[in-house]
């Protein structure tokens, strides 16, 4: 499960399903704190919804947005509010 990068969806899907309640994490392919994100949810991240702010330009801009203009990942939306690169536990606390 974890030597492959997580299924990612839209932007707009992530914002749905942040509105929805979901743990919703904005990441990129290669970035150490993300597979270490995944690494730590392991089952539960099947739970969370995975952006890939590479393969979405409204996702990059949505992690720009609420980082100062910087593209840092993991961007965690956990009950509605972003957090920037969380400790993981408390990502998995959250799911």
């Amino acid at each position: 499960m974890f030597d492959r990068k997580p299924d990612s969806v839209s932007a707009a899907e992530g914002a749905r399903a942040a509105e929805e309640g979901r743990v919703v994490v904005y990441w990129r392919k290669g970035c150490p704190f993300c597979r270490r994100l995944q690494l730590t949810l392991g089952k539960k991240a099947r739970d969370v919804v995975w952006v890939d702010v590479w393969a979405d330009a409204d996702a990059s801009a949505y992690v720009r947005s609420v980082n100062d203009g910087d593209e840092v990942v993991p961007t965690v939306v956990i009950g509605g509010v972003p957090h920037t690169n969380p400790p993981p536990g408390d990502v998995r606390a959250a799911v």
